[in-house]
Formats: C-alpha cells, sequence, structure tokens
C-alpha cells in the first residue's frame, strides 16, 4: 500500500473561497502572513466555515472509494492557522470517517516535517507544497478545478488517483 496524504482546503472543501473573500471586505492580503491576516484566521468560526463549504469534485465519496479500493494509506495532511481550526477539522473528518488520520501542520512549517515523504503521495492545490514534498523524495500530484498543463501531474477528481501508476 502506497501512503496517500490528501490536502483538506481546496482538494476537499473549498474553505479557501470564503475566507478569501472575507479577507478581502477587510483589505487584507491572505498570501502575506500580516499580524492582521493571523487575526482574521484566529477569529473565524471554523467550524460555521467547514459545514458551510461545499465539497470539491465529490471529494468525501472519492476518498471512500479509495478507502476501499485498498490501494492506499490514506491521511490528511493540512496546514492550520489555529488550533480552533485544527479541532474544526479534525471533528468534520472524524464525523466521517471512523480510521482517518489527520495531521494538521502550523502554517510555519512545511509538510515535510511532518512526515516520511519518500515514495509518499501528496495530492495538493498548492504548487509550493508540492514543490517541497519532491524535492524531499516525495510523489506530487497537483488537484485542479480545469487542467492547467502544469509541472505535476493534475487531478480534477480524488478517484482519478486509482487510475494512476505509482
Amino acid at each position: 500500500m502506497k501512503n496517500l496524504y490528501i490536502d483538506f482546503d481546496g482538494v476537499i472543501l473549498d474553505t479557501i473561497t470564503p475566507v478569501y473573500n472575507l479577507a478581502k471586505k477587510l483589505n487584507l492580503d491572505v498570501k502575506t502572513q500580516t499580524k492582521e491576516v493571523g487575526l482574521l484566521y484566529s477569529k473565524i468560526d471554523w467550524e460555521e466555515l467547514i459545514n458551510e463549504s461545499p465539497a470539491l469534485s465529490d471529494s468525501i465519496d472519492n476518498i471512500k472509494k479509495l478507502k476501499e479500493s485498498k490501494k492506499f494509506n490514506i491521511s490528511i495532511l493540512t496546514h492550520v492557522n489555529s488550533l480552533k481550526e485544527a479541532a474544526a477539522k479534525i471533528r468534520f473528518i472524524n464525523g466521517l470517517f471512523d480510521d482517518l488520520t489527520i495531521i494538521p501542520v502550523p502554517k510555519s512549517c512545511s509538510k515535510t516535517m511532518m512526515t516520511q515523504t519518500k515514495g509518499a503521495i501528496l495530492v495538493d492545490d498548492f504548487s509550493g507544497n508540492l514543490k517541497e514534498w519532491q524535492e524531499s523524495g516525495g510523489v506530487a500530484v497537483k488537484f485542479v478545478r480545469e487542467l492547467e498543463n502544469g509541472k505535476y501531474p493534475e487531478i480534477t477528481s480524488l478517484e482519478e488517483l486509482l487510475d494512476m501508476k505509482f
């Protein structure tokens, strides 16, 4: 079985759009980690945001299909900006799956620091994470809404992993 790590925001749920919209209303640039942006992330009601965010490309059912295939040892590897965010993501995943590990990663740390990357697959929507993953000996797969023909193999649905050769 291959180790498969799936990002949460932008792969499982579309939590990014509402956060960016809120930041825009407040004239904050979320791409820069300022004190104000950190404060914004700490004040978000993560339970509400997660419960109201739509699943992307039938992600929940596709994770179930991946689990049933027994091809992968699946974990959720997600950056978090606060303990409230981590707890909300853990509760959400635990409410859907009995035995799925979720690994919260402080935003200031690389995902490569939290697990063994060599030969492991990371599905992420952020190329920066994929670059670090690949440089650490892992297999990078980019989740996109529409194919971009970029640097990494791309998928628009987690189910596509079942047909990929690793």
